[in-house]
């Protein structure tokens, strides 16, 4: 059955590309932020648009216009939070505003520290250690991606705390 322009604006017809269209957009979304209340907004979001415009958008092509248009939602989104986080380097609405230069100077030392203890970890050690506390990924994906079990992951990554406690101290 051939559904005309106008069909999407029914209320039956705009339930049903919900229905059909929501989880997988949902799940796209989740995927691209990592976080379940912003791909929910951004979903919403997309529907609102898509019924705002229904006479505009083909039936064929509302998987296509919802999926292109939080896609669009994401990627700005982005690029406001990029624009923000520049803005707060620059300003001077820092972290460090309310603190002691002494403090500063002892966090940036530190952060150096652990930054350089990193850098010396094992290759296996430093590997496991970035793909779970960088990339934040489980160990789980972690083991498939390195084609190793969990258990191999798990004593990687202990060895690589324990090396990092040895070399860095908030008090040596």
């Amino acid at each position: 059955m051939m559904q005309n322009k106008k069909d999407i604006c029914k209320d039956n017809v705009f339930r049903k590309v919900y229905d059909t269209f929501a989880l997988d957009l949902r799940n796209f979304l989740i995927y691209k932020f990592q976080d379940f209340q912003s791909a929910e907004d951004v979903v919403q979001e997309s529907f609102i648009k898509l019924w705002h415009n229904c006479e505009k958008v083909p039936f064929e092509k509302a998987k296509s216009y919802l999926f292109t248009i939080a896609n669009n939602m994401f990627l700005n989104i982005k690029k406001h939070e990029k624009v923000v986080r520049e803005y707060e380097k620059k300003s001077n609405l820092s972290k460090y505003d309310s603190v002691s230069p002494e403090f500063i100077m002892i966090e940036e030392e530190y952060a150096q520290k652990l930054e350089n203890a990193i850098a010396s970890l094992p290759d296996k050690e430093r590997v496991v250690f970035e793909m779970s506390r960088i990339e934040k990924l489980k160990y789980k994906e972690i083991a498939e991606k390195l084609d190793v079990s969990i258990k191999t992951v798990e004593k990687r990554m202990s060895g690589a705390l324990r090396f990092l406690r040895e070399r860095v101290s908030y008090f040596k």
